[in-house]
């Protein structure tokens, strides 16, 4: 879906396929197929952007065989699909019953995470429309907090791959006339967690091809303030590659009986559930919900958050709520001034299959309508703007 800003540039607005699992290229064309055309049709559109996420497999095929290449993307039109921003977080293995830390292997400090993201890169290359000269991929945010931190080879090595890979995408820009830029994304237990902890190692990069994604959950999950978190980038000099729209769980009396056992419903086995909470000496967490739960690992007097991507349109039922608020205010900052600070928007709901049983989607119809839905509520935030849907 494409809006036009007030100051006349296109803003893109898309879903991120990583909700469907699908590690080769025949699963991808499955998900265009079951799922990404309905969404399309759904929403009375000729034309829908999708973030999309190719797995390791499927993209080494797309490398190695020109031909496919060519035909995904005669496929994406055909379908009335449009692809400006991939997802390069997930390396593979993301539709496993359990994907916990694995998501964040290989990371920046591996060679294979920089052949896997150049790979994205030409192929985001390839399939962007012809009327679009700039890509985004966002990406791990270098590493797991451990055994990262405290090695100093190990950012060096991190620095080293990423400037790397600036200099490839300076290559290719000359070659093909399309510029791709790279989103470290902040998240909850890695080594850049917040937007302020990815100020150094950008600056440090220095490169006009290297900045943030902001995803709008992991933000809210570390009690970031919207406004203060992208004054600090703007002053820093870092730019925003793109944006993921979601929302965090949020539980505003963890200590109450109700409280903890509607948050233990969430408490799930194949993703990762970082749970925060703020005090005056900064944020305390811990690396997965039940933990919180289980035990005196977080004390549980001032609200907590969970990084559990919960549908934008359905927020839980009381007693818990979501981090909806934070989407909007962040939007707002994001493409509600004189100039957009990014032109992709990526909806990144990837836990449908992970809710409860109760509030998952039972059949294809059913998590088509529920991202349509999704996709509904961000098309009428950026309307409410002042930015207006292109056909």
């Amino acid at each position: 879906m494409r809006f036009r800003h007030p100051d006349g540039s296109t803003v893109h607005l898309s879903y991120c396929t990583n909700v469907h699992p699908a590690e080769t290229l025949d699963g991808v064309r499955a998900q265009l197929r079951d799922h990404s055309e309905p969404v399309r049709k759904r929403l009375g559109r000729d034309r829908l952007g999708i973030g999309l996420w190719l797995a390791k497999d499927a993209a080494r095929t797309l490398i190695n065989d020109p031909a496919a290449l060519r035909s995904l993307r005669a496929e994406l039109d055909r379908r009335g699909l449009e692809v400006v921003t991939l997802n390069g977080f997930p390396y593979e293995g993301f539709g496993a019953e359990e994907v916990k830390y694995r998501v964040y292997r290989p990371d920046w400090t591996d060679p294979e995470r920089l052949a896997h993201t150049t790979d994205l890169a030409r192929l985001l290359a390839a399939l962007l429309p012809d009327d679009v000269t700039e890509g985004s991929i966002s990406t791990l945010p270098i590493a797991w907090r451990t055994p990262y931190d405290g090695d100093p080879d190990a950012a060096r090595t991190a620095c080293a791959a990423l400037t790397t890979l600036a200099q490839r995408l300076d290559a290719l820009a000359e070659l093909t006339g399309k510029s791709i830029r790279i989103g470290l994304e902040p998240e909850p237990g890695c080594t850049v967690e917040t937007t302020a902890d990815a100020i150094a190692p950008l600056t440090a990069i220095g490169h006009d091809r290297i900045g943030i994604c902001i995803d709008t959950c992991h933000l809210a999950t570390a009690f970031e303030d919207p406004d203060t978190a992208l004054d600090a980038l703007a002053g820093a000099g870092v730019f925003v590659a793109k944006a993921q729209l979601s929302a965090a769980l949020h539980a505003e009396h963890p200590h109450l009986p109700d409280v903890r056992t509607a948050l233990a419903a969430f408490a799930e086995p194949r993703f990762l559930h970082q749970t925060r909470m703020s005090t005056a000496a900064g944020l305390r967490g811990t690396d997965d919900l039940d933990e919180a739960l289980n035990g005196h690992a977080l004390p549980d007097s001032t609200p907590w958050r969970s990084h559990f991507h919960v549908p934008l349109h359905a927020p839980p039922a009381p007693p818990l709520t979501s981090t909806l608020p934070v989407l909007r205010s962040t939007l707002t900052r994001l493409v509600g001034g004189p100039r957009p600070l990014t032109r992709h928007l990526e909806v990144e709901t990837y836990t449908w299959q992970a809710l409860p049983a109760e509030l998952r989607p039972r059949t294809r119809t059913q998590l088509a309508d529920g991202i349509a839905a999704e996709l509904t509520l961000a098309r009428d935030l950026l309307v409410d703007l002042g930015l207006k849907e292109l056909p």
